[in-house]
């Protein structure tokens, strides 16, 4: 697979992530598609998405078409806008910071609170 650069969307979320101590791999390659941002330990990938992602129905149709197979493999998928990261990265950040740490896959176990 060609190696693909994170955008700078993706660099900020990733870089917030890191520093609130998650674990993460950016442009993870899953053997069907790419990945903006992977957390190997619960299972959730992270779309950073662009305006295309919203007006163009061929794009919406594909991220419908993704998550399926994805939440078929196991995996949970939240897409977060460009526009979004911009204008609320920390409060982004510290959100996905504490669902990682009660990730869905983990709903059998005591959720921190």
């Amino acid at each position: 697979m060609p190696n693909i650069t994170p955008t700078k969307h993706t660099e900020l979320l990733a870089e917030a992530l890191r520093k609130r101590g998650v674990q993460l791999e950016t442009e993870y390659w899953d053997g069907h598609k790419h990945v903006d941002i992977y957390i190997p330990r619960d299972k959730i990938y992270i779309e950073v998405d662009g305006e295309p992602h919203y007006t163009k129905f061929e794009r919406i149709i594909s991220d419908f078409n993704r998550d399926y197979f994805s939440h078929k493999d196991g995996f949970f998928t939240k897409h977060i806008t460009n526009e979004s990261i911009e204008n609320h990265l920390d409060a982004i950040a510290d959100a996905i910071a504490k669902v990682a740490e009660n990730a869905p896959n983990k709903m059998g176990e005591n959720l921190k609170s």
